[in-house]
């Protein structure tokens, strides 16, 4: 592996992670004595700043002040109940995994009983209590011992749990109270090693339990990248993208997962699951290699994958453009798509969205602050833009020098031609980084009564504006219907280009003070927005899977014949049902 993990100024970085939470433990948002947020540690660029306008900007958006001292109590002591006894197969499986890979710890078994989904499982655990947690984690190190540990489970009786890196948002986590049998986690954080690099093929053979982080860390270290960057990178394993059927930032170059990875091999009940070569392409009937992509810890134990590489890019790029709207903004993402000179990543956020960000910026002294007020002056006075209106995209590009720089021209002219002001490099990077500390923040409300909950689904370039436009009524009509505490937050943004479509990425957020069930609510709300989305004609997920969530909406979106034959494929895995996590077609 490679050395261990720093931050951008080369200090190290501490890898342990909150418990339930998001992220790690050195890294977390906070009002500080003087009633201003700011962003704990050291980890990203906006780390250890502060930033004046977030705290009053929440309560403008939300549209009632927030009292600081006013906080939800959570669990302090959150009841786990005792494991279900498993003594055989605890004995066996301590025989092939040593007793250090075998626990039933309260908290071990806690942390790994729910993924990230805001409003069913974390709130359960850290208000409430989950009601079935697992009996046991299991941390197995090679494909050999997965094979083993899966032939005593069948034998013994008792239900596996792959567990990659527990940030699953769509409930696949979430264990079943129905299930009578004991439940094994099976961690897979130990399956973490780059098995061998194949330079001249540009593949690389990767244990599954793998993270992004650890995976790009690894390679890089002999000028190699993977190139796959999902919001969750740091955290999320290479097991996890393959099992539902990931999508990263910067897909345009380096693909989504189903094109990154070559090979794939599952551990299912009745054997291996994979190919016995590794090649770039094959016609040779139904693949295997296709099952494996979604299936959501249904069929086994994905152990390893055979992953495109490449090259260290010689330059990477940024790049940021402001639009008078959003609809002239999408105009630009479509030609842009259409003129075949498509960057890396290339994201549209609208105006809450593009707001939301300027509120995370600290607060601007000097020539910084004399240079935000020039910009703001000529949006307005000279291109007469209204920063009400005002859209905004972040642009990554990737490649050799003389790319790049072509790349860098052509979206320059493009954007022009659709009143696209430049907004400069620094800002584009800024957008694009911000991803992952943003996650935080989710966390950083909760306690203020403020809940929030991401949406995200694909759909056709010329609905675009009816999926967008119905979802924010959806959020609308819900807070009146619950008489919920002062206005939504609900912003959009778009985060991937296809030839026939886009993915559309909602952020959405409201006071919860006041409710007495706040858990039906949260449910009747995402049920709601959901069926806004279906409604309009947006997929049920682009990339977050289906899980538990959304399992409910899949006779609509598949015929009762595609279920039924992926039950009988689950049968045909599984006989025994040894994987009951019920995802899916599944549940």
């Amino acid at each position: 592996m490679a050395d261990k993990a720093l931050n951008r100024s080369g200090q190290s970085l501490d890898q342990s992670l909150h418990d339930h939470l998001w992220g790690y433990r050195d890294t977390c948002f906070r009002l500080n004595e003087r009633g201003v947020v700011e962003l704990t540690g050291h980890r990203y660029d906006m780390s250890g700043t502060e930033m004046p306008l977030f705290w009053p900007f929440v309560q403008d958006i939300l549209g009632h002040e927030i009292d600081p001292t006013d906080l939800r109590s959570p669990n302090s002591a959150p009841v786990v109940p005792e494991p279900l006894p498993c003594p055989e197969f605890r004995r066996a499986v301590e025989t092939v995994l040593n007793k250090d890979r075998v626990s039933d710890n309260a908290k071990v078994r806690l942390n790994h009983s729910h993924g990230q989904t805001s409003n069913w499982e974390l709130y359960q655990v850290i208000y409430e209590n989950l009601e079935r947690v697992a009996d046991l984690v299991v941390w197995p190190e090679s494909t050999e011992e997965a094979k083993q540990l899966i032939q005593l489970a069948g034998k013994h009786g008792v239900c596996l749990v792959p567990y990659g890196g527990g940030t699953n948002v769509s409930n696949a986590l979430l264990l079943s109270p129905a299930e009578t049998r004991p439940i094994v986690s099976v961690d897979m954080s130990r399956m973490n090693q780059v098995l061998s690099i194949d330079e001249t093929n540009q593949t690389a053979r990767v244990q599954a339990g793998i993270t992004g982080s650890e995976l790009e860390r690894a390679l890089r270290v002999e000028g190699w990248i993977v190139g796959h960057e999902p919001d969750s990178m740091e955290l999320s394993t290479l097991g996890g993208w393959i099992s539902t059927n990931a999508s990263g930032m910067k897909k345009n170059r380096y693909g989504n997962i189903e094109q990154i990875v070559e090979k794939v091999t599952l551990i299912s009940p009745r054997g291996e699951v994979t190919h016995h070569d590794s090649a770039p392409r094959r016609s040779a009937g139904i693949q295997p290699r296709d099952l494996v992509f979604g299936s959501e810890g249904n069929l086994g134990l994905i152990t390893e994958a055979v992953v495109n590489i490449h090259r260290i890019p010689e330059e990477t790029r940024y790049a940021s453009y402001v639009f008078p709207d959003f609809p002239r903004g999408v105009d630009f993402m479509l030609r842009l798509q259409r003129s075949g000179v498509v960057p890396a990543s290339v994201r549209l956020v609208d105006n809450l969205q593009f707001r939301f960000s300027q509120a995370l910026k600290p607060e601007a002294t000097g020539l910084k602050a004399v240079e935000q007020t020039i910009q703001r002056t000529a949006l307005e006075k000279l291109y007469r833009f209204d920063l009400r209106n005002i859209s905004a995209a972040t642009v990554v590009m990737e490649g050799s020098r003389s790319e790049v720089s072509h790349q860098a021209r052509h979206i320059k002219s493009l954007a022009k031609s659709f009143r696209g002001v430049a907004g400069g490099s620094e800002n584009g990077k800024r957008g694009y980084m911000l991803t992952y500390a943003i996650a935080y923040i989710r966390d950083f409300l909760a306690p203020y009564f403020i809940s929030g909950e991401t949406y995200e689904t694909s759909t056709a370039w010329d609905n675009i504006h009816n999926v967008v436009d119905s979802v924010k009524q959806a959020a609308l009509d819900l807070h009146a219907k619950h008489n919920l505490y002062g206005n939504p937050f609900i912003s959009a943004r778009i985060t991937q280009v296809y030839h026939s479509g886009v993915c559309i990425y909602f952020t959405h957020g409201f006071s919860n003070r006041g409710l007495e069930n706040p858990l039906e609510v949260f449910i009747d709300i995402e049920h709601g927005i959901r069926e806004a989305i279906l409604a309009a004609g947006g997929s049920i997920s682009h990339h977050h899977g289906v899980g538990k969530l959304r399992q409910h909406y899949l006779d609509r979106v598949m015929t009762s014949t595609s279920r039924s034959m992926l039950r009988e494929l689950k049968h045909s895995a599984d006989p025994d049902n040894v994987f009951g996590i019920g995802n899916g077609v599944f549940g």
